[in-house]
């Protein structure tokens, strides 16, 4: 295949090569972008009379028509095209003829890929963004169902206190916000337009960065053009910032592989999200959950790629940013598979209230309200600390629970315990008792919501 670049050259790439730098198989899905850019350069080169009028609108109506056709599917691209913009380019020409050559005038790859890379990743995060909000509310409807479910919250894996479903729901809808609040600010630097940088050092023709920046929906233009074709900092902000979009994946998916399971029993996944064993047909395996968390790794990878990748790159444009795709679109593709995934999980996941209550029953996890109670009583939280510390060593003793307790027996610990103490320790009464912005009584859980709701009914996004 001819080059864009092959008048300087005598032989021809060897096969080995050509394989060996094509991108064609990992920048192919760059093509709508690809040509909106070329539209927008065209159109500006046509106003600044670098083009004639009748060049940039014939230029113009071939790229439109060809988008058409690829769209419909009447169009493939050739397997062992260098990469999507020549080849672009290529498909162009066989419309128009020789004027599709005057498109690349003031223009180089450099410049052309770093464009289609930002638009391209633009729209990602639009859809990502979307995909995440869309989380969120199934998790704040789910919370306003679950106000008054109890379940026991966990410290070390252990039972710490009693919380309620929702709280325990409303913690990730405020981790899934940090995400979708880190990608809007990734967008603000991401919505730069490197275009009209040639390059590396800019081009002598009369170029209007600002008309095509407008057209295509840029809210700033790259100043440096050395930066402008070399940078990939977006790249790498949005990597980390969906590595640790998995992350948070992970660990609710974590706890529904643990709480799927029998020792668990707090929620029951939908055959439909599930898959079997070939050897034991009892099985219901939560593998979808288990893919979340295991393509974490992936994810990681990509922003470890990412960055080793431009660690040692001298300016400007280096070939090495080439791999720079790869990791994006495997990172875009693995966050919006498992966003959406977690989403249709969660939503037909059965919570079985009844063993989440249970679970709390003869815990421990209402010690401390016992040692506060000692407290409003004018106890020092220390002596009031060891004080219960022997209440749950006497009931370890004689098998019994906490909450099952007769005010006799309490008085033989302190005389500050009195019949308010029994009703105290009730999993409803602690519950209740934390009232405090951010805690898991009712009251507390609903303004936590009502926040939420805010925060979304604020954001189309």
């Amino acid at each position: 295949m001819s080059k864009l670049w092959g008048g300087r050259f005598e032989k021809g790439t060897d096969e080995a090569v050509e394989a060996f730098t094509a991108s064609i198989g990992v920048d192919a899905r760059l093509w709508e972008v690809d040509i909106r850019g070329s539209i927008a350069h065209a159109r500006m080169l046509g106003k600044v009379g670098v083009l004639t009028q009748e060049e940039s609108q014939t230029i113009v109506a071939g790229l439109q028509a060809l988008h058409e056709e690829i769209r419909a599917g009447r169009v493939s691209f050739n397997p062992r095209a260098e990469d999507i913009h020549s080849e672009i380019e290529r498909l162009l020409t066989e419309r128009i003829g020789a004027v599709a050559g005057k498109l690349h005038t003031a223009r180089s790859r450099n410049d052309q890929v770093a464009t289609d890379t930002r638009l391209y990743l633009r729209e990602g995060i639009d859809v990502l963004r979307t995909a995440i909000r869309d989380l969120q509310e199934w998790l704040v409807h789910s919370a306003q169902q679950h106000l008054h479910t109890i379940l026991p919250g966990f410290t070390h894996l252990q039972h710490a206190q009693p919380v309620s479903l929702a709280h325990h729901l409303m913690a990730y809808f405020w981790m899934l916000q940090r995400d979708r609040e880190r990608l809007s600010d990734c967008r603000k630097r991401v919505n730069q337009m490197p275009l009209g940088t040639a390059a590396l050092a800019g081009t002598s023709f009369p170029l209007d960065r600002e008309m095509v920046a407008q057209e295509l929906g840029f809210e700033g233009i790259c100043e440096n053009s050395l930066d402008a074709v070399s940078d990939r900092d977006f790249v790498v902000e949005f990597l980390s910032g969906v590595a640790l979009l998995m992350t948070h994946l992970s660990r609710l998916a974590e706890e529904l592989i643990l709480w799927s399971t029998p020792e668990f029993g707090f929620v029951e996944l939908d055959d439909s999200v599930t898959t079997g064993s070939s050897i034991m047909p009892q099985k219901k395996n939560p593998d979808v959950a288990e893919l979340i968390r295991g393509r974490v790794g992936r994810v990681v990878g990509d922003l470890t790629g990412a960055l080793v990748m431009l660690k040692a790159l001298p300016l400007s444009y280096n070939r090495d940013l080439q791999e720079d795709k790869g990791f994006l679109f495997d990172a875009l593709d693995t966050a919006r598979d498992g966003v959406a995934l977690m989403h249709l999980m969660l939503s037909r996941a059965q919570w079985r209230t009844g063993r989440l209550r249970q679970a709390v029953q003869g815990d421990f996890s209402n010690a401390t309200d016992l040692a506060d109670f000692l407290v409003r009583k004018g106890m020092p939280f220390r002596r009031a600390h060891e004080v219960v510390g022997r209440v749950v060593q006497y009931c370890l003793r004689s098998g019994r629970t906490l909450e099952s307790l007769q005010v006799d027996e309490l008085r033989q610990f302190s005389d500050l315990f009195d019949e308010e103490a029994v009703v105290a320790i009730q999993p409803e009464t602690v519950l209740q008792s934390r009232r405090t912005r951010g805690g898991t009584a009712p009251e507390a859980v609903q303004a936590q919501i009502a926040r939420a709701q805010q925060l979304l009914g604020g954001d189309p996004h």
